[in-house]
């Protein structure tokens, strides 16, 4: 990359003056709010369900879905089983499911640099079942929704 020519004397400005990674660095701040955004994609709604998945505390995961919330990533969505109190699913809003292609960017990565042999999981187009992966493009390029992804199983070695 390079800087355009008004950019380019580096101590003229500062990447942090309202850098957007840095924001989103700020709200995805903890492993356990990460992994609650997996566990979204990969169709937990559940508090239960979140809190056995990422292997953590209740409060934890109880933290880290309120800060989702807080940030409009996730909404809580009240429902009832039969004979049973009202309890909330966790559903990604517009927001959330946009996150999609960061998710995606940094499996990417980590299953190219941090596995030995062959990553654990492919994510596969439902419609040509083609493995997606996340390119950097000038193009517009359509983007398929988690709702039209497989996650696939690959064998270990």
């Amino acid at each position: 990359m390079e800087f355009e020519k008004r950019l380019r004397d580096r101590d003229a400005w500062s990447a942090s003056d309202g850098c957007s990674a840095e924001r989103v660095l700020s709200l995805l701040s903890t492993k356990t709010v990460f992994l609650a955004i997996r566990e979204c994609f990969y169709g937990t709604t559940r508090f239960e369900d979140f809190v056995a998945r990422i292997g953590t505390s209740a409060p934890a995961a109880s933290r880290a879905l309120k800060q989702l919330e807080s940030a409009g990533i996730v909404t809580r969505v009240p429902y009832r089983e039969p004979g049973k109190r009202i309890h909330d699913e966790y559903l990604l809003t517009e927001s959330g499911e946009d996150l999609l292609p960061v998710f995606l960017s940094l499996m990417q990565w980590g299953d190219k640099y941090l596995q030995d042999g062959r990553p654990p999981l492919s994510f596969v187009d439902r419609d040509t079942g083609r493995t997606l992966k996340v390119r950097v493009t000038g193009e517009s390029v359509p983007e398929p929704s988690s709702d039209n992804i497989v996650i696939r199983l690959n064998p270990t070695r």
